[in-house]
């Protein structure tokens, strides 16, 4: 690999990255060519001028995108999927049931989001912040304001963060051999933002759109359907513990996660088809995310700072624009953090701007008008106070005690 070229100081390839972005959240309505555009722009400058961590043109990059193609596959099979199963959760009109058991006022919609946090505990975060947001959308009315649904990706993001089996980052650590016990130490800071950016969020929503008092009469749920949602979970559970305990290789060579949730899909299709119709508008979605999972898992990002807690502090507003996968893989290699602090960092970080994590792009599939780096930062802004508060909370009652470096 040749050395990046410099322009006052920066490497291009971060230059290159950093437009992307920009282009993004200035032209919210045109997201996908950008991406795609930037995207062949650093593969072009890559393969011509740079080179690639594994080798030089094209070679490199084939050597690159093999060592990338699992985790982009996985994300794939699981937005895809989980949108489908969105849709069969909302047609076995469960969230039609809803404000039956949640409170009248604003605090039905705080429950709301403490149930996304429970959920993602155990689940994959995707696929709460996609039940979240099917809830919304009945007991709201339809009208979902652009806070609120920052507040259902940050407590998607906030329930896994403290679970090795909550979220992608946290599993990375549990096989690199950090103990459950360490990162469990994330919920201390991911309770606190819950109660910081929930209750506003809220608030804000109740104002916007009241929650539906009564349920509708008559309504039958279709058990069938829930079957079929109970089924796709599990099995995303029971292959994501399995595979982690017993043959943590073959999460490297095969995507099992996406793997197993699609073949419970196409098994209950005879009991109930799903609704393919939601595929092409997911399917601009998930392409838009895996460009910039792609185009950042090929910034020269060699070493991180110092670790420290003003270094995991800082990770998490890099993890709104920037892949939190790599930036977890080299802090696991570098090591010498307190691991509790960098999960609550890598995976409640990402909830400040909408494509800063899986759940953020899979809800903006759902909520296309979310899809706007203005809106999102500035009707979402207690998720990013919401961050910064919890980990001082932590930091106080914790201290920071940093595991020795690999």
């Amino acid at each position: 690999m040749v050395d990046p070229v410099l322009i006052l100081g920066i490497p291009l390839d971060f230059i290159l990255f950093a437009l992307i972005l920009l282009g993004i959240a200035l032209f919210h309505h045109h997201t996908l060519p950008i991406a795609l555009t930037g995207l062949a722009v650093i593969i072009g400058y890559k393969i011509g001028f740079t080179g690639f961590k594994f080798g030089t043109g094209f070679t490199g990059f084939g050597h690159h995108m093999e060592h990338e193609w699992v985790m982009l596959t996985n994300l794939f099979l699981l937005l895809m999927g989980f949108a489908l199963l969105s849709r069969h959760f909302e047609e076995s009109r469960i969230p039609d049931e809803m404000p039956a058991l949640l409170p009248d006022d604003w605090k039905g919609g705080a429950v709301l989001l403490v149930l996304v946090f429970v959920i993602s505990s155990f689940l994959d975060n995707i696929a709460a912040a996609l039940i979240g947001g099917t809830v919304a959308r009945h007991v709201f009315r339809g009208k979902v304001h652009i806070g609120y649904l920052a507040a259902i990706v940050a407590a998607s993001n906030a329930g896994g963060s403290g679970s090795v089996v909550g979220d992608t980052t946290t599993t990375m650590m549990w096989i690199d051999g950090v103990s459950p016990l360490s990162v469990v130490e994330a919920y201390i800071a991911a309770v606190v933002a819950m109660a910081v950016f929930a209750i506003p969020a809220a608030i804000f929503q109740q104002r916007y759109s009241p929650i539906v008092k009564n349920p509708p009469s008559g309504l039958r749920v279709d058990r069938a359907r829930v079957f079929i949602v109970v089924l796709i979970l599990a099995a995303a559970l029971v292959v994501n513990i399995t595979a982690n305990v017993k043959y943590p290789s073959l999460l490297d060579s095969v995507p099992l996660l996406g793997l197993a949730v699609w073949a419970a899909i196409l098994v209950t299709a005879p009991l109930r088809m799903p609704d393919w119709k939601v595929m092409p508008e997911t399917f601009k979605g998930t392409i838009f995310l895996l460009s910039l999972v792609t185009a950042a898992s090929m910034m020269p990002v060699e070493r991180l700072p110092a670790a420290s807690w003003h270094t995991a502090l800082g990770l998490g507003f890099v993890s709104a624009v920037f892949d939190n996968i790599p930036l977890t893989a080299l802090a696991l290699k570098q090591g010498g953090y307190d691991w509790g602090y960098l999960a609550y960092a890598v995976g409640f970080g990402g909830s400040m701007i909408w494509f800063g994590s899986s759940a953020g792009v899979a809800l903006s599939n759902m909520y296309p008008e979310a899809k706007s780096v203005g809106l999102w930062v500035r009707k979402g802004w207690p998720v990013a106070v919401a961050y910064v508060i919890g980990f001082f909370v932590m930091l106080a009652v914790l201290g920071w005690h940093p595991d020795l470096p690999h």
